[in-house]
């Protein structure tokens, strides 16, 4: 069995799916002051080090698992999104992304004893179609406060999918994992059978 560190309500959903029998245990790291010390890396590289982060942290606790972290951003214009703090600051990004192209980075990592046996990067492109005032207020109503978990103010599985026009990439990435490589590196670690 792995330790899976998140409380992602999706991450949990797709090892579920997938028959991956896992423990989760959430991870308590300082997300913005590692985001601030990789200031200067790739979205991708941010992303895989911030799994690697959360690994780690739980890694901790369990030195004998095998810890898989997960962490996903969102990018738009060349700034970086994270969480939203607040209803209000929602739908300040909501704005700001109307009519743009959305980069999302999710990023794994498989820990052992506080030492990284894999880790990855995988990207996504969500063309966000342009949004109304009226809109906005109407699909926060409907998701607030659960898209407050979610890096992008989105939740695809849920109404967050009448943000976009189109997607390009990995439906599971988009979810917040890369789940396929994620999958491989498990089987690559005798978890799963290959």
């Amino acid at each position: 069995m792995i330790i899976l560190a998140s409380k992602s309500a999706s991450r949990k959903a797709m090892l579920d799916a997938a028959g991956v029998a896992y423990q989760a245990v959430p991870a308590d790291i300082d997300e913005r002051g590692i985001e601030t010390n990789m200031a200067g890396e790739t979205s991708a590289h941010i992303a895989s080090g911030l799994a690697v982060a959360k690994a780690r942290a739980v890694s901790a606790l369990y030195p004998d698992g095998l810890v898989l972290g997960s962490d996903s951003l969102v990018v738009v214009d060349g700034k970086r999104f994270n969480k939203p703090v607040s209803r209000d600051n929602a739908a300040e990004h909501l704005r700001f992304f109307s009519g743009k192209v959305m980069e999302l980075h999710s990023g794994a990592a498989l820990v052992r004893s506080g030492d990284v046996v894999w880790q990855t990067a995988a990207a996504a492109r969500l063309y966000v179609r342009p949004l109304s005032e009226g809109f906005i207020q109407s699909y926060l109503d409907a998701e607030w406060p659960e898209v407050s978990y979610c890096v992008g103010a989105f939740r695809i599985e849920a109404m967050g999918v009448q943000l976009f026009d189109r997607i390009e990439g990995d439906q599971f990435t988009v979810l917040g994992m890369p789940l396929l490589a994620v999958l491989g590196a498990l089987r690559d670690q005798d978890v799963l059978p290959a």
